[in-house]
């Protein structure tokens, strides 16, 4: 196992996850994310079911900076955007973005597939505990991604929950 997951993006790209819980400097995180010195979107893991989810929304965003129709200022807020099931930004930040008292972070990077992240740079920042990103359905909370999603119970009959959020996240330009 390890505690980094790349998986393939969009053509030429990969995103890698890191995980972390026991956080004590998310304020200082999400300060540096607010000016631009940190390299990576900045995710607090409550409402994602999986790193499917993650990858879901980096490919979209980077499709949309490629075709120059972003909503957002940068592609790492545009991946936080693109979790949200509606197109409110500011509340796709304050759902899906850290707050300054979260303990528990999920960074995204997005980076050429030729290219090696910078991992110790990230990791050295963050005063937590890498955790492995299969551990992030732990730190999930189910009644809330069900509430905020508005997921029904007929819904989890013919699917999972991980469907249903996906569904929303990719159909919130279409409706």
């Amino acid at each position: 196992m390890h505690l980094t997951q790349d998986l393939e993006l969009y053509p030429d790209y990969k995103v890698t996850q890191l995980l972390f819980k026991n956080v004590k400097n998310a304020a200082e995180l999400r300060q540096s994310a607010v000016e631009g010195k940190f390299n990576g979107a900045l995710i607090s893991p409550t409402l994602v079911v999986s790193p499917f989810q993650v990858l879901v929304a980096a490919n979209k965003a980077v499709h949309l900076q490629k075709i120059g129709k972003m909503k957002t200022r940068s592609l790492f807020s545009e991946i936080i955007f693109n979790f949200s099931p509606t197109n409110n930004i500011s509340e796709a930040f304050k759902r899906f973005g850290i707050s300054d008292g979260d303990s528990s972070i999920l960074v995204v990077l997005v980076h050429n597939k030729d290219e090696t992240p910078p991992l110790s740079d990230i990791v050295s920042r963050v005063n937590g505990q890498q955790v492995l990103v299969d551990d992030l359905s732990s730190l999930s909370d189910t009644a809330k991604i069900k509430k905020f999603f508005k997921i029904t119970p007929q819904e989890e009959k013919i699917g999972t929950l991980l469907d249903a959020v996906v569904c929303r996240m990719a159909i919130k330009d279409v409706l």
